[in-house]
């Protein structure tokens, strides 16, 4: 059995069609979620929906009942996210599970991204715990700049502040295709995977690429960490995700984002989903 937590949010979810896909029966997979009604639809595929919240340890112990092989997929509670992930491999622990996998950052120990610390503690304590462990360590998600792609055309300028660092970022859905494959593959205890897509990009060239696909002159336009937090805290983003996004622009700028591995697509046995046509995808929408 296969448990996936997180398994109602973008990446979870994905994972878990990724594993159907490969054909793992639909009830030898379980959705460890925190809300069940969130994922009806993977309990009308004949997914396994059970109630796990990684703050209360009953329920993960529940969740993880049976389980052969654990996703973790990390919080997104920054700031929280070590004691969460903590009780997650506890109750692993508990339940025997046989291999644990893990969805790090890139090149955790030695980012210069500020996410990094939870991710090595994580690390460092599923080292500790003496569960057998893979560790996912992913890149950017290519939908994180995507993101900022209206107010961008709304506004005639993408801002950032990652200066000329190259970006290796990938799709959600090849870095949980990497996670179904090691998910259903043997001899995976042990392994690091550095996750990120084939080919890197500048934020220049994310605007020059944009303003060829809208029609419209698009610029990137560089800021300091402190103008690029102000910027998008003046947008209404919270103060924790507005400093976490302008750090990890600082960090991108420092090659912390960058990959040429190409590990991602191997392990996939594909090419990663490339910038232009996931732009295309997203102009779209």
């Amino acid at each position: 059995m296969i448990v996936v937590t997180g398994a109602s949010g973008q990446l979870g979810r994905l994972v878990i069609q990724s594993l159907l896909a490969r054909n793992v029966p639909a009830a030898q997979i379980v959705a460890a979620v925190r809300n069940p009604a969130r994922a009806a639809d993977l309990a009308a595929l004949g997914v396994q929906v059970r109630a796990a919240d990684y703050t209360q340890p009953a329920t993960l112990d529940a969740a993880f009942s049976g389980a052969e092989k654990l996703l973790l997929v990390s919080s997104s509670e920054v700031g929280q996210r070590f004691p969460q992930h903590k009780n997650v491999v506890d109750a692993a622990k508990r339940a025997g599970v046989k291999l644990l996998a893990y969805t790090s950052l890139l090149r955790a120990d030695t980012s210069p991204l500020g996410l990094r610390d939870e991710h090595v503690a994580t690390e460092q304590y599923l080292r500790e715990s003496g569960v057998p462990h893979v560790v996912l360590r992913n890149g950017w998600y290519t939908e994180n700049y995507l993101a900022s792609i209206p107010p961008a055309l709304q506004h005639g300028a993408y801002i950032g502040s990652a200066g000329e660092g190259r970006i290796a970022s990938a799709a959600r859905a090849d870095y949980a295709d990497a996670a179904a494959v090691v998910l259903t593959s043997l001899d995976q205890a042990g392994k690091v995977y550095e996750l990120a897509g084939d080919t890197s990009y500048t934020l220049a060239e994310f605007a020059a690429e944009l303003s060829r696909q809208s029609g419209k002159q698009i610029p990137y336009v560089n800021m300091s960490e402190a103008e690029f937090k102000g910027a998008l805290l003046g947008a209404g983003l919270p103060e924790p995700i507005a400093a976490l996004l302008a750090d990890s622009d600082i960090g991108a700028s420092k090659g912390g984002l960058f990959d040429d591995s190409r590990t991602l697509s191997q392990l996939i046995g594909r090419p990663t989903a490339a910038l232009a046509a996931l732009m295309q995808v997203a102009l779209k929408h």
